[in-house]
């Protein structure tokens, strides 16, 4: 008897080792798990790009670049965007500055290479016109329109006085909801 007892009680160890090694293993798992989810965010960091050797020339060069449209992002400065080609014309505005050319020369040859489109403040020229003066010319038309459309409205709903023959139609359909309501 003392020996089926022992076997059943080793049987039972058995069973229950295995079960606690599948926890064990569940939390290693788990641990590994969650180690890997907290320290993957710190490897999706970049190396800092390496900025000029003269500050100075960095700080002109961010300065310059704010006040330029990035053509690819089309709505984001040279400076905030990562585009490639916002990347090459930084490079060569770096190279520029390294030149010792001033800003004006700078913009002068970006605005002779793309247009006046790169400025963020085109100048007033004549090809220039639409885009200064389009959005007040287009929200004078559509006042124009608004105010037009309203008064066209207001005549179309006047009211017109009834004639004897409508006020007495209007009686006998009031007369007559009246008597269905009482019965």
């Amino acid at each position: 008897m003392n020996l089926k007892l022992f076997l059943k009680l080793i049987r039972n160890y058995g069973r229950l080792s295995a079960t606690c090694l599948q926890i064990l293993s569940c939390k290693r798992q788990f641990l590994l798990l969650l180690f890997i989810l907290i320290v993957s965010p710190l490897s999706w960091g970049k190396e800092a790009l390496p900025v000029a050797d003269n500050p100075e020339i960095e700080k002109r060069m961010i300065a310059l670049s704010e006040e330029l449209r990035c053509l690819v992002c089309q709505n984001e400065s040279l400076a905030g965007s990562r585009s490639d080609f916002a990347k090459d014309i930084r490079r060569e505005i770096r190279e520029q500055l390294m030149e010792n050319k001033s800003d004006k020369e700078i913009t002068d040859f970006l605005v002779a290479r793309y247009g006046d489109f790169v400025l963020y403040r085109p100048p007033v020229r004549t090809n220039t016109m639409l885009l200064w003066f389009g959005p007040f010319i287009f929200l004078l038309i559509g006042a124009c329109v608004l105010i037009f459309y309203l008064k066209q409205r207001r005549k179309l709903l006047q009211e017109s006085p009834l004639s004897n023959e409508q006020l007495k139609q209007a009686e006998t359909l009031l007369k007559e909801s009246s008597d269905g309501d009482n019965k």
